[in-house]
């Protein structure tokens, strides 16, 4: 049975300009660079467009552009600053989203991010909607084309989210799993509890939704991603390859993807040696295309279906509905150490129901919510 790893970096920068002069200026915390943009990008957003392969006396082997091999998101307002002030690592980006589309059957590994990287839960429906769609045409005019899928911040999402973003032609995104709460066989009754990070995480999923649109769910390696961004798994480059070819396992009888996601900044920064310089075997697809099922023929069948969530593209007896956790208010979260952020976003921003963030706090992600109907 087919094997598929697939490594997606999240990389974001909070805008950093002065709003009076539309400037960054100078961060003496940052140096010998004069902003935390600029170095970030020495340390990490450069160097991952020409990483070294290394072999086993550290001596360069082969020189790789991980963005024409990996999965990614880059935030569009910190895209606005590389345009203009890192013009060769935006020409690079660029350049391997093109060489992904030849790569990967003519479809691109760039996923396009929620605009301002706000928390979509606590966003009303109308900033919701332009949040995505900003992110959409801001996606469109760089990369020449439409995104497939779309990162949310902190993988924080709620049912009127996954609404918006398939409202608005998104076919998949990206979440945590322990954000996921029952899984069950498209057409079956009985559901099987996979909270606290429990679902299977080598499948794509599908959620009908009420509206009876439908979007593709990939819940994220826990362990792994976890090891890579805190555990300095990234020190060693055959032990990261290790680790995620041991997430496979015999006992799945259908393709197997495995993947994880952290911030993209992992790979280069802070600590110069976590650069993401070795290949992955056995395969590097990206999401777009394990979604599409890659050489397979897709077998729409398992999608039509009234009720819930199923995997992409692969045989009918395999479908799997879900639901996914949420708290009192009907928000879902990717990171329990995030609700503090919030709560700080709504003291300082006024327009955040407090109410709200003071309910998900209470109980964060302790009800399981249906996504079918």
């Amino acid at each position: 049975m087919e094997r598929f790893i697939c490594i997606h970096a999240h990389f974001y920068q909070p805008p950093r300009e002065n709003p009076w002069l539309e400037a960054v200026e100078r961060q003496d915390s940052a140096y010998p660079y004069h902003d935390w943009n600029e170095r970030i990008t020495a340390e990490c957003y450069a160097p991952n467009g020409a990483s070294r392969i290394l072999d086993e006396k550290d001596r360069i082997r082969q020189i790789v552009d991980n963005y024409s091999r990996i999965s990614f998101n880059f935030g569009p307002t910190l895209l606005s600053w590389m345009k203009e002030n890192a013009r060769d690592t935006y020409a690079c980006i660029l350049e391997s989203e093109r060489e992904n589309q030849k790569r990967f059957s003519g479809h691109g590994s760039a996923m396009a991010q929620a605009y301002n990287h706000m928390i979509l839960p606590l966003a009303n429906a109308r900033d919701k909607f332009t949040q995505v769609f900003w992110a959409i045409r801001d996606f469109e005019h760089r990369f020449g084309r439409a995104p497939e899928g779309m990162w949310l911040p902190e993988t924080a999402v709620d049912l009127e989210t996954l609404e918006t973003l398939a409202q608005q032609n998104i076919k998949f995104t990206v979440l945590a799993p322990h954000q996921a709460g029952r899984v069950r066989k498209i057409g079956g009754r009985s559901w099987k509890d996979v909270s606290g990070g429990r679902i299977d995480p080598t499948r794509a999923y599908m959620a009908k939704l009420r509206s009876g649109r439908k979007i593709a769910l990939f819940f994220y390696d826990g362990p792994i991603s976890q090891a890579v961004a805190f555990e300095q798994l990234l020190h060693s480059g055959e032990q990261f390859s290790n680790r995620l070819k041991g997430g496979f396992s015999d006992k799945r009888d259908w393709p197997q993807l495995m993947h994880i996601a952290t911030d993209g900044e992992t790979y280069g920064w802070p600590l110069p040696w976590t650069a993401l310089s070795h290949p992955r075997k056995p395969g590097s697809p990206t999401m777009e295309n394990f979604w599409r099922g890659f050489h397979q023929p897709m077998k729409y069948r398992s999608l039509k279906t009234p009720h819930g969530v199923a995997p992409m593209g692969w045989n009918a007896g395999a479908a799997i509905a879900a639901a996914i956790p949420d708290g009192p208010d009907g928000t879902n979260h990717g990171a329990d150490h995030y609700v503090r952020r919030w709560i700080i976003c709504a003291i300082v921003r006024p327009a955040f129901s407090s109410a709200a963030v003071a309910n998900f706090c209470a109980t964060p992600g302790r009800r399981a919510m249906t996504i079918s109907i």
